[in-house]
């Protein structure tokens, strides 16, 4: 299922920061910029990835790749070990050589440990990042004028320091991603070929070219130096197969599908096109354009010719709830789950039907899908939010408040997330799993066991307190 998400503040500040000190021109806020989770997608491009990330020496679990919903042409790789791939980016590549290629030189960064702050100094970042400071300040305090002169004195010391800085990270990256590739049993020439294809960028200014050159300086020069080492590996020749060129097209469909107006992708993907990738697309333009029946049709069809596949299914439960149909949808989703147990978001989906036909004897099962999803996904603040609606309608008060205390933990929400936890300490059997969960969270915040202790003594005051004014009986 195509679900949009919002990027975690910690990834937004890093990207609001790219912009300022890489495209040196005003961008939109980042926090226009969400994520979208779709199993199907995310598990073609780690099985694609995961084997370069273990060639480069990276733990493949501990790196974790996004899906921006941005039609830019844009990636990238911040700490954490966090990579971004735009959607636009997505679907301007060609092969999935090429799209495995920029992974591999994003991957290159995170191996090499480039961030937006190492070498800053050096390289001329940090007079432009405080010129670029002190300039927003004086314009907040009403000195437009001195403002834009700060601005661009910080352009002016900072550009050609960030620009050297930058070229030699990429320089770096280049070459640390073809080694892996190599190492990984792929060619190198998706990369060269990605870079060539937009090679006239160089030319442009910042104003004309794409983000990820902006970000990602490119040259003739580089090109030549990556094609080098490329060109000389024994993979080179290695060509994608059949099966992961129809995984490429299955990936550029369904953004497509779910990202343009239903009626370009129906032009797209005419009905005279019988291959999978584009009746899979017309299913969910039919779906988004609101011709139920005909989208449900459609899927069935599909389904019909491989109904081992769980994403079908998804899609069929996907249709059916968001038609209003929870009861209906819940059989093609509890079919999704037992083809792929394993997939968190699918258990999510089942849960949420579950839990949409308003039917008490429907929370047991929705609360085990809940859990065993956030099991493998701590993180999800949907499956969170949804398990604290969950535990609430079961009248389980403080299960459901350490559920919020999980979601706003997730979210990065640390006083709500605290708040919350001391709730459901205080309503949790002391000594019990969720007591300690609890427990966990409010000592995450940095709180001592004398806050705790002076929390405790302020609640029993108040309700002391509350006792007198009003005793029991009264």
């Amino acid at each position: 299922m195509f679900r949009p998400t919002r990027i975690a503040s910690s990834v937004l500040g890093w990207i609001a920061a790219s912009a300022a000190v890489l495209a040196m021109a005003a961008a939109g806020p980042a926090s226009a910029q969400s994520t979208i989770r779709d199993t199907e997608i995310e598990g073609i491009i780690r099985s694609w990835s995961d084997p370069v990330f273990d060639a480069m020496g990276l733990e493949p679990s501990e790196v974790e790749v996004l899906l921006v919903n941005d039609p830019e042409l844009n990636a990238f790789a911040t700490r954490g070990r966090i990579m971004g791939l735009n959607t636009g980016l997505i679907l301007r590549t060609r092969t999935p050589n090429e799209l495995l290629g920029v992974v591999a030189h994003e991957a290159g960064h995170i191996k090499n440990r480039h961030t937006l702050r190492d070498g800053a100094q050096a390289a001329g970042m940090q007079p432009f990042l405080m010129s670029m400071a002190l300039g927003a300040l004086a314009i907040a305090a009403g000195e437009p004028g001195a403002g834009a002169a700060l601005l661009g004195s910080g352009q002016y010391f900072g550009t050609l320091g960030a620009l050297r800085y930058l070229q030699g990270q990429e320089g770096e990256a280049d070459i640390t991603a073809a080694r892996g590739l190599e190492s990984a049993g792929e060619s190198g020439k998706g990369l060269v070929e990605f870079f060539e294809n937009f090679r006239s960028q160089e030319v442009f200014s910042d104003a004309r070219r794409y983000p990820y050159f902006r970000s990602h300086p490119l040259s003739g020069q580089r090109i030549d130096a990556l094609r080098r080492p490329v060109e000389a590996a024994a993979h080179f020749g290695h060509r994608d197969s059949p099966e992961r060129l129809a995984q490429h097209a299955l990936i550029l469909a369904k953004i497509h599908a779910f990202m343009d107006p239903p009626t370009q992708t129906l032009r797209t993907y005419l009905e005279s096109d019988t291959s999978f990738p584009a009746r899979y697309a017309r299913a969910i333009a039919w779906y988004r354009d609101g011709q139920t029946q005909r989208a449900l049709d459609a899927t069935d069809a599909l389904i019909a010719d491989d109904v081992s596949n769980p994403y079908l299914w998804e899609l069929k439960g996907q249709i059916l709830f968001e038609e209003g149909r929870p009861r209906e949808a819940i059989d093609a989703h509890r079919e999704a789950v037992r083809l792929k147990p394993e997939a968190p978001l699918l258990r999510i989906n089942l849960a949420h039907a579950l839990i949409e036909t308003n039917d008490s004897a429907n929370l047991d099962e929705a609360v085990d899908q809940l859990k065993r999803a956030t099991a493998r996904e701590e993180d999800n603040t949907l499956a969170w939010r949804l398990l604290g609606q969950a535990y609430a309608s079961q009248g389980k008060e403080g299960e459901a408040r350490l559920a919020s205390a999980e979601y706003y933990f997730a979210a990065g929400a640390e006083e709500q997330s605290t708040q919350f936890a001391l709730r459901a300490r205080d309503m949790l059997p002391q000594g019990s799993n969720e007591w300690r969960r609890a427990m966990d969270i409010v000592l995450a915040s940095g709180a001592t066991m004398d806050d705790i202790a002076d929390v405790d003594r302020r609640n029993e005051q108040r309700r002391q307190r509350q006792t007198v004014i009003a005793p029991p009986g009264a």
